[in-house]
C-alpha cells in the first residue's frame, strides 16, 4: 500500500476549493460526468487507430445513489488508469493546476467554469464530499488501483481486484450536501448539464411495455420489462447534417430543448462550420412577445455536447439573444473571465459568423417564399430592427429582406417602397417623404387624410423606431420619415400648389389672438393654416423632431441630454378655410365663443388620445347638454 502527501505549498487546499466554488457547487456532477465521457471518447479514438487492442463495445456511464451509505457512484467503461497514472494525473498535475487556480482566482473565483480549465474537474468532488475514492482499471494489461483521499493532502493508493475496464468514483457525501443523494436532484442536474452528452448515461431503471403479441387473447395484460433508464440523447439534432433532418426533426428537438414551450418555433437556422473554428448549433426564431424582458428560455451553450451556460453574451450577437436554441463549440474559451472572453479573437469571429449566417438564412426564406415571410414579419421584426441598429454587418445585408408594411397590409422592402412612392410623395424640394404611423387605431384620422391624398402610410410600431429611421435617413440622401400626425398632410409633403385662405390676413390674426387667449400656452402653439375645406377644422400635431428626440431619449441614447423630462409640446393647427373658423370669428357672445373653442379643442385632443380624466368627464357632460 502506498500513502503519500500531495505536494502543495498551500497546506490544505480542499477547504479553499470548497469556499471558492461554493456558489455553484452543483457543477461537481457536470465535471465528473465530463471526465467519464472524455475517458470513454479517448478509448474510442485509441481503438479506432489500433493503439488500444481492446473491443470498444457499447460503453455507458452509470450514476448510482446509495442513500443509506450516503454515497454517490459514477462508473464509466472508458480508458481507466494505472496506479502510475493515478499518481501522475490525480496527485501531481491536478494539484499544480490547483495552485495556479488559487493564485489567479483568490479574489474572484466565482466563475463556475474555472475549475475544468485548471485540470481541477475531478477535485470539484470535494465541494460536496468528505471522502472520495477512485477504483480504476486501465485498458492496458496492468492491475487495478484504488485511491482514497479524505479532503486533506494525505491520500492512499493500493491495488484493487476490479476486473472490468474503466473507473468508478465514489463520493462519500458531506452532511451539508445530502441533497445530492436525492434522486430528483441528481436527475435534475443530469438533465441540465448532461442531456446531450455523446455517451449514454444510465440513471436507474424504468419499466417499458412489451409489444402486444398478434395472437394475444382479449384479456391480455400488457407485460413490462425493466430496462436501463438512459437520461440523455447522445445524438442530438445539431450533431447531424442538415440534409439528414426534416422540419419535424427540428421541431421535435426544439421541444426536447424546451419541454415547457408549447408554441412551435417560426423557423430555424442550422449552423455548421469547421473553419476557421469549429461551431455547430441550431437557432430558432420563436414568436416574439412585445415584452422582450420575459426571456426565460435562452440559447444554450455547449462544449462538445456538455452544457456550459445560457449566458452567451459576447459569443452570440446581442440582437440574437432573443432567439432560442443551441450553440456547440470546442473553440470557445469557456473557463476564463468574461472580459477575456470578449477580447478573444475567436469569439469575435464566431459572433460575426452567426450574424452572417442568420442574414443569409433570412434572405433565402424571403426569396423562397415571400408570402410566408410576410406573414411571419410581425413576429420577427423587433429582432431584425434591433440587429440593424446594433450590428453594422447585419445592417449591410438587411436591405434584402427587411420589410416595411403599410397600413393597408402591403409589404415593401426599402427599395420597393422608394419606387412605389417616388411619383406621389416627393415634395417640392425633391425630398422623398415616407409617411408612417406608429399606432393604426390611435392615428386613424391622420392616416385617413393621407390615404385620401393617395399616399402610402407605412406602419412602424416597434419601440426603437425613432432610432431606426434616424439611421435610415442618415444613409439615404433626400429621404425623410414623417409620422402622419406630425403636421397637416399638406405641410408634411409640401407641393407647389398654394392653398388660398378664405380669411384675410387681418381676420387670421384676430382668430389667432382669440385662440391664444383660450388655449393653454404651456402645451400648445397655435397655427392658422389655409387647408382643404374638407380637412378637420382643429388638428393637434406633434413636431417630428421634438417627438423623435423624446422617444430616442426614452429608449436609450440618441436623444438630447435630458430630453425625456421635457413637457410634451403640440401644435394646434386651425384650418382657416373651415366653417368653424369663420363661426368663431363671428360669434359676439364671449361665453358662446369660449364654448366653441373648448369643444373643438377637446375633439382635436380626442383624435390624438390626449383627452383624459377630469377633462374627458367635463367634455362628455358638456356634449350631453348640447343634445337636450
Amino acid at each position: 500500500m502506498a500513502t503519500g502527501k500531495i505536494n502543495v505549498s498551500v497546506e490544505n487546499i480542499f477547504p479553499l476549493i470548497k469556499k471558492f466554488l461554493y456558489s455553484d457547487h452543483e457543477i461537481f456532477l457536470r465535471e465528473l460526468v465530463s471526465n467519464a465521457t472524455d475517458a470513454t471518447l479517448k478509448l474510442k479514438h485509441l481503438t479506432s487507430i489500433g493503439e488500444a487492442k481492446v473491443a470498444y463495445g457499447n460503453p455507458m456511464i452509470e450514476v448510482k445513489i446509495d442513500k443509506e451509505g450516503k454515497k454517490l457512484h459514477l462508473i464509466d467503461q472508458g480508458l481507466g488508469m494505472t496506479a502510475e497514472e493515478v499518481e501522475k494525473y490525480i496527485n501531481q498535475i491536478a494539484f499544480s493546476g490547483a495552485e495556479e487556480f488559487l493564485e489567479k482566482y483568490k479574489d474572484s473565483a466565482k466563475d463556475s467554469g474555472v475549475i475544468g480549465h485548471f485540470g481541477l474537474g475531478f477535485y470539484s468532488a470535494f465541494m460536496v464530499a468528505e471522502k472520495v475514492e477512485i477504483i480504476t482499471k486501465s485498458y492496458k494489461d496492468e492491475p487495478a488501483a484504488h485511491w482514497t483521499c479524505d479532503g486533506s493532502p494525505e491520500f492512499s493508493l493500493v491495488a484493487h481486484d476490479k476486473t472490468e475496464r474503466g473507473s468508478e468514483i465514489i463520493l462519500h457525501m458531506a452532511e451539508d450536501s445530502l441533497e445530492f443523494l436525492e434522486e430528483h436532484r441528481i436527475r435534475e442536474l443530469l438533465t441540465k448539464y448532461n442531456k446531450f452528452m455523446p455517451i449514454p448515461i444510465k440513471f436507474g431503471t424504468k419499466q417499458e411495455a412489451l409489444p402486444k403479441p398478434e395472437d394475444a387473447p382479449e384479456e391480455y395484460k400488457t407485460e413490462y420489462i425493466e430496462v436501463d433508464n438512459i437520461i440523455n440523447n447522445p445524438n442530438p439534432a445539431w450533431t447531424k447534417q442538415p440534409v439528414d433532418l426534416t422540419d419535424e426533426d427540428y421541431k421535435t428537438f426544439y421541444h426536447e430543448l424546451y419541454p415547457m414551450q408549447f408554441e412551435e418555433p417560426l423557423f430555424n437556422i442550422h449552423l455548421n462550420v469547421d473553419y476557421p473554428f469549429n461551431l455547430t448549433g441550431i437557432l430558432y426564431f420563436p414568436k416574439m412577445s412585445a415584452d422582450l424582458q420575459l426571456q426565460k428560455d435562452k440559447i444554450q451553450l455547449y462544449q462538445n455536447q456538455v452544457y456550459v451556460t445560457d449566458n452567451v453574451e459576447g459569443i452570440v450577437p446581442e440582437f440574437l439573444g432573443m432567439l432560442k436554441g443551441v450553440i456547440d463549440s470546442p473553440d470557445i474559451p469557456l473557463n476564463v473571465s468574461r472580459s477575456y472572453l470578449q477580447a478573444d479573437g475567436n469569439v469575435k469571429k464566431i459572433s460575426n459568423y452567426i450574424t452572417r449566417k442568420v442574414a443569409d438564412k433570412l434572405k433565402s426564406l424571403f426569396n423562397e417564399n415571400r408570402a410566408d415571410f410576410e406573414q411571419k414579419w410581425n413576429d420577427i421584426k423587433i429582432v431584425l430592427e434591433y440587429g440593424m441598429l446594433s450590428e453594422p454587418k447585419f445592417y449591410e445585408k438587411a436591405g434584402d429582406f427587411v420589410l416595411y408594411p403599410t397600413t393597408e397590409e402591403k409589404y415593401f422592402t426599402l427599395a420597393e417602397l422608394k419606387e412605389a412612392i417616388t411619383a406621389n410623395q416627393t415634395d417640392k424640394n425633391g425630398k422623398l417623404v415616407v409617411l408612417y404611423a406608429s399606432n393604426k387605431e390611435a392615428q386613424h384620422s391622420y392616416i385617413d387624410s393621407a390615404l385620401a391624398k393617395g399616399y402610402q402610410v407605412v406602419l412602424l410600431d416597434s419601440p426603437i423606431v425613432s432610432h431606426l429611421i434616424q439611421k435610415i435617413e442618415a444613409d439615404n440622401e433626400n429621404l425623410s420619415f414623417a409620422r402622419v400626425d406630425a403636421d397637416s398632410i399638406d405641410k408634411l409633403i409640401q407641393k407647389d400648389e398654394v392653398q388660398i385662405s378664405k380669411l384675410s390676413e387681418e381676420e387670421q390674426n384676430n382668430l389667432k389672438s382669440v385662440l391664444e387667449e383660450l388655449v393653454p400656452k404651456a402645451n400648445y402653439t397655435v397655427q392658422i393654416e389655409p387647408m382643404d375645406s374638407s380637412a378637420a377644422p382643429f388638428m393637434i400635431t406633434q413636431p417630428e423632431f421634438m417627438r423623435r428626440m423624446k422617444e430616442m431619449s426614452a429608449t436609450g441614447g440618441g436623444g438630447m441630454f435630458g430630453m425625456g423630462n421635457f413637457p410634451d409640446m403640440y401644435n394646434l393647427v386651425v384650418n382657416s378655410n373651415s366653417t368653424l373658423a369663420t363661426t368663431i370669428l363671428q360669434t359676439e357672445d364671449q361665453t358662446a365663443k369660449e364654448l366653441l373653442v373648448k369643444q373643438a379643442l377637446d375633439l382635436a385632443k380626442i383624435s390624438q388620445g390626449l383627452l383624459k380624466g377630469e377633462e374627458l368627464t367635463a367634455f362628455i357632460k358638456r356634449s350631453f347638454e348640447t343634445l337636450k
